[in-house]
Parts: C-alpha cells; sequence; structure tokens
C-alpha cells in the first residue's frame, strides 16, 4: 500500500490555522477516511519519526491543533455515524466518527435520520426503538456549531449549558483511539480504572500500556486545565481532554438525553455591573435546574448595538436599552409548564431584588424568540472575532487574547474585580463575557497594535497566578493547546508538569503526536 501522506502545497493552506488565528508550519497532510487508514498515517510517521498534529474541524481557539512541522493528519472526512445503542434508562447513543459535525449531529437526531449503512444488526434494532421514542438532544452546545465531536472530545468542549448538563466528558460512554505507533485502544466507561495513581492499559493487539498517572489535584471548578488524572480514575478520561498529545481518537459513543418540553430564556439587563453579578449569584443559589447562566458586560454590549446599527447580517438581534452596562441570559428547561412558570416568577423576584427592572428584559417563550436570544448570545464572540481579522491584517503579531479561567463559586466577585483592576492599570480594550454560573469569564483583550498584544500576555500570566491562588483553572473548556502551555506550568508547577511529560511518554514514547501541546517537547 502506499503512503496517504500528501504534500502540503497552497491549496492546503488552511489547514494550517485555526480560530485562534495563529499560523503554523507542516510539509505534509494526510485525509484518513477509516481508523485502518488512520493507523497507517500514524504508523509511517512513527516509523520516519514525523510529528503528527491531528485537526478536526479547526474551530479551536488554543491553537492545539496549529501544526509546528510534520504531518497533518485531517480526520475532517470521517465523517459517519457507525451505530447506534440503546441504554438502560430510555435513552441512546451514537457511535461516531470523530469528523461528525455538531451541527449535523444536531439535524439528524432531531429529524431521526441517520444514514445506516453498514450498521449491524443490534444498532439496526437500537435505531428502530430511537425512531419510536419521543425526542432527544446532545447537550453539549460550543459557540461554534461546525466542531466536530473528536475535537470536542480532545479539548473536553462544554459551552453554556454545561452548567446543568455538565462538558462533553459526562456525555460519552465508550471510545476508541489509535496510538502513534498504530495500535489501537478500545475503552467503555465503568469497565478500566487505575489502581490509585498506577494503571495497565491493553491494547488490541495485547500488549499492555502500564504507566503512573501525575499526583496534581485538580481544581474544584470547571476544568480544562492539563490531563484528567485522580486516584482510581476511570482510564477512559485520560483521552478526554488530552489536548491531541495521547492517540487519534476514532470513535466516540455519544449519549442523547430526553428533549425538555419546555425551553424558555430570560435576557435581563443592568445598569450596573454589580447587580448583575449579584443577579447570577441569586439565580444560582435559588432558582433550580437553570440550564445556563450567561454574562455580557458592558463592552461586549457596545459591540453588539455597532452590529445591529451597521452590519446587516446582525439586524435580527434584540436591540440593547440605552445605559445597559451587563446583561444576564437565564436559560430554563423543564418538562413541566407549571413547574417552569414558578421558576420563571422566582426569576423575576431574584431580578427585582438586584437591581434590575421588567422594562429592561426579555423573556422568549416560543422557539423563534428563543433562538433570537441564542444568536444575541453567540454574536459577541463572532463580532470580536471579525475585529481581531481586521486588525491583524494590519499587524500580523495580533490574535485574540481571551481567558478561559474559572473560579469556586465563593470567588466569583473577587475574580470580577481583579479583572477590572487589571483592564484599568492597563487601558487595554475588552469585551467580557461568558458562563457566569461557573464563575467562568472570557476576559477578551482586542489588541490595537503589538504593543497591546505584549501587555496582554502578560496581564493574562498575571492572572493565572492569581485565579491559581484562588483555587481555580487557567483553562476551563478550550483546552490548553499550544497558547496556554505557560499558564498550565503557573498552575501546576514544573514537578508535576514533569509527571505530565512522562504520562504521555507511556502512548507516545518518541513525543510525535501534538507537539508543543500543553508543554513543549523535552529539550526545546
Amino acid at each position: 500500500m502506499g503512503s496517504l501522506l500528501r504534500e502540503l502545497t497552497g491549496e492546503y493552506e488552511a489547514y494550517l490555522r485555526d480560530e485562534s488565528h495563529t499560523v503554523g508550519r507542516a510539509d505534509w497532510i494526510a485525509f484518513p477516511r477509516t481508523e485502518e487508514e488512520v493507523a497507517r498515517v500514524l504508523r509511517e510517521a512513527w516509523e520516519r519519526d514525523i510529528p503528527v498534529t491531528l485537526q478536526g474541524g479547526r474551530t479551536g481557539i488554543s491553537a492545539g491543533c496549529v501544526p509546528h512541522g510534520g504531518v497533518v493528519v485531517s480526520l475532517s472526512r470521517m465523517t459517519r455515524a457507525e451505530g447506534c445503542r440503546a441504554l438502560d434508562d430510555g435513552r441512546f447513543s451514537f457511535l461516531l466518527q470523530p469528523g461528525v459535525v455538531l451541527s449535523e449531529l444536531g439535524k439528524w437526531v432531531e429529524s431521526k435520520r441517520f444514514d445506516t449503512r453498514g450498521w449491524d444488526g443490534e444498532s439496526l434494532a437500537a435505531y428502530g426503538g430511537f425512531c419510536r421514542a419521543g425526542e432527544f438532544f446532545f447537550s453539549p452546545d460550543p459557540t461554534e456549531r461546525s466542531a466536530c465531536i473528536g475535537g470536542m472530545a480532545a479539548c473536553n468542549a462544554s459551552g453554556a449549558r454545561s452548567y446543568c448538563y455538565g462538558p462533553v466528558r459526562d456525555h460519552i460512554l465508550s471510545l476508541r483511539a489509535v496510538l502513534m505507533d498504530g495500535r489501537t485502544v478500545a475503552l467503555r466507561r465503568g469497565e478500566r480504572f487505575a489502581r490509585g495513581l498506577d494503571f495497565e492499559l491493553p491494547c488490541e493487539d495485547g500488549s499492555v500500556l502500564r504507566g503512573r498517572l501525575p499526583g496534581y489535584a485538580m481544581p474544584a471548578t470547571k476544568n480544562t486545565s492539563g490531563y484528567y488524572c485522580a486516584p482510581d480514575m476511570d482510564l477512559m478520561d485520560l483521552f478526554i481532554g488530552s489536548d491531541g498529545t495521547l492517540a487519534a481518537l476514532t470513535q466516540v459513543e455519544a449519549a442523547l438525553l430526553p428533549l425538555p418540553a419546555f425551553q424558555w430564556c430570560v435576557n435581563a439587563y443592568f445598569m450596573e455591573e454589580g447587580q448583575a453579578i449579584a443577579f447570577v449569584k441569586a439565580v444560582r443559589d435559588s432558582v433550580p435546574k437553570a440550564a445556563a447562566i450567561e454574562y455580557f458586560d458592558g463592552d461586549a454590549l457596545n459591540i453588539l448595538r455597532r452590529q445591529r446599527a451597521e452590519n446587516p447580517a446582525f439586524a435580527a438581534l434584540p436591540p440593547v436599552p440605552d445605559g445597559a452596562a451587563a446583561a444576564v441570559c437565564v436559560e430554563l428547561h423543564d418538562d413541566d409548564r407549571a413547574s417552569i412558570q414558578e421558576r420563571l416568577f422566582r426569576l423575576g423576584e431574584q431580578l427585582t431584588a438586584a437591581g434590575g427592572r421588567e422594562e429592561n428584559t426579555q423573556v422568549a417563550r416560543t422557539a423563534a424568540d428563543v433562538a433570537a436570544l441564542k444568536f444575541f448570545r453567540h454574536a459577541v464572540p463572532e463580532s470580536v472575532n471579525m475585529l481581531i481579522a481586521q486588525r491583524k491584517k494590519l499587524d500580523p503579531v495580533i490574535t485574540k487574547l481571551g481567558t478561559d479561567m474559572a473560579v469556586p463559586d465563593d470567588r466569583l466577585e473577587e475574580v470580577v474585580a481583579l479583572y477590572r483592576r487589571g483592564l484599568a492599570e492597563t487601558g487595554l480594550q475588552s469585551a467580557v463575557w461568558g458562563h457566569a454560573g461557573n464563575n467562568h469569564l472570557h476576559v477578551n483583550i482586542l489588541p490595537r497594535n503589538g504593543d497591546d498584544y505584549r501587555r496582554g500576555k502578560a496581564l493574562y500570566a498575571d492572572w493565572a497566578r492569581a485565579v491559581t491562588g484562588m483555587g481555580g483553572a487557567v483553562s476551563s473548556e478550550h483546552a490548553v493547546g499550544k497558547a496556554k502551555a505557560d499558564f498550565l506550568e503557573i498552575m501546576y508547577g514544573p514537578e508535576h508538569i514533569a509527571g505530565m511529560r512522562a504520562l504521555k511518554r507511556v502512548f507516545d514514547p518518541k513525543g510525535l503526536l501534538g507537539q508543543d501541546n500543553l508543554f513543549t517537547k523535552e529539550g526545546n
């Protein structure tokens, strides 16, 4: 069989970058369509000592799929659903190749139309049950609906609804993976565990991987900072959030949830940021089963005002009240109308107590109105990405600088004050939004030139140290990639980074896979 590697010429230039707007370099590219082809590509690269960078939809913002030489292995053409499973609790799961796009999965689930060619009898029987059952959905909802399921698993993606439903890790029941030397591993949740910090993991060829997990304690917050490691852990979790450094994921079993009968949204505007933060805390404490609690500061709202006024593509955005300094969007899910109405009433009480006003509040109960408020939620990062792309044309060093840090519940006000002090002292332009329910705000510095960019990087390092001191995480949903490797060392220290390196060597002794993700290659 011939090589699947092809020269990375100009027609493949887009595969040198992701949404971080950083640009890498590579000599070859490959587009495998099956697990067998993935194994062939990795085995050839292993034998020739060629570094490999794995890619999916290239929607990440941490430069994890930006290559630093060698071969790009794009899994974007592995787009099939390979089977279905009926779960004991009445739910269903689907076996997905890593290139399945999130938006496509949503369409398949909603329409109950999957391509079942090649499925075995058990899968076809389960699929028949799925088609006869009620409505379901896949709850992880990152902003980029063009994200691929393999990439979502590789970075343990989440999104707004993770406040209620958890990150993608909580919805993966099994996976298949190919190691750098071409060996394959199959894991199902609940079947293979570490013994304390020691582990043994069999490969399908009969060989066994043996190693020891790093002994760090992960923060008790939303977290995608480095390898998931804990005593007696389910070994499947090593691969989820591993940032493309341990193996290529070739199949992910994604579990669905029953679709709530009612999905309502409330967008509340406040004239003071402190009022909005007080409202977030009140909702978190007294309104059960909120699916999402999202936050937008005054700078983010100003960006939306301009887009709505100047860009026809954003004309459908709901109007932002004059003088609003912050907004909080709460999503409520329920199967009972009386129950969701009671929670909406309680939400109104908390809004008034925090200083909000009914006339500055938008309530969405219909599918169309809910979609409009979700458009509002996703329009902010999209608008900022457009702005940074324009500025990068004038100064190539510029990229968006966005924090991905989270802190414990009792530190929300403290971390907001930390961000405000730093922004005021530096005078850097910014926009802040994010998942306030998880104390996980994205502070986006918008550099106007190279000097802004350098000062912003330094400020983020200061914040990483402060957030670590609060018991927080430096990366909470976008993984570390290459962009935040320095922050990971701040969070865990050199000793635990060395432990991560040792863990990686068990799976990839030559250090060829995902070079410079999480940490630089030893000797660099």
